[in-house]
């Protein structure tokens, strides 16, 4: 539906990058917070992040530009950081949540009985947990750290700055 104003000269790739972020990076993550995040899944949305990005600079094909080269022109995260900055923003506001709140309970919870034979499905909390794992932080400090919206705020931007892909 965009196609037309990422075409038109009429409007600066600025606010072309405002529309983007705006509108359809908000409508495309929407509720990626709960996703589980497999690498094919990441691996497309970033594709599609970095194929928009060129479509509205106007960057085709004879043109060649690196994605970290695109990113930084655009000031913007790549699609591993976005989500995971996006999912742990939002671990923070359940873990300030009252206890009897139903989300803090899912988060806590673990299903009873056993899995099936084979490899055990990449969920949402091994996800957290990896990232966890990769940030060298334990639950009960994240569950400290979550109780400061200022402390949080700051750790939620360091995972940009730290350049962590959300992998």
């Amino acid at each position: 539906m965009l196609n037309n104003v990422w075409r038109s000269s009429q409007y600066s790739a600025h606010t072309k990058l405002k529309i983007y972020q705006s509108c359809v990076l908000s409508t495309l993550l929407y509720g990626s917070e709960c996703w589980r995040m497999l690498e094919s899944d990441l691996g497309k949305l970033s594709t599609f992040h970095t194929k928009s990005l060129r479509k509205i600079l106007r960057i085709f094909w004879p043109q060649t530009i690196s994605n970290k080269d695109l990113l930084s022109w655009c000031k913007q995260e790549d699609m591993g950081t976005i989500i995971m900055q996006r999912r742990w923003r939002w671990i923070g506001h359940i873990i300030r949540k009252d206890n009897e709140s139903i989300t803090k309970t899912a988060l806590y919870w673990t299903p009873e009985g056993r899995r099936k034979r084979g490899r055990p499905k990449n969920t949402w909390r091994r996800t957290v947990e990896t990232e966890l794992r990769g940030l060298k932080q334990s639950w009960n400090k994240i569950q400290q750290l979550a109780k400061d919206r200022k402390k949080w705020k700051n750790f939620v931007a360091a995972l940009r700055a730290s350049g962590h892909n959300g992998q």
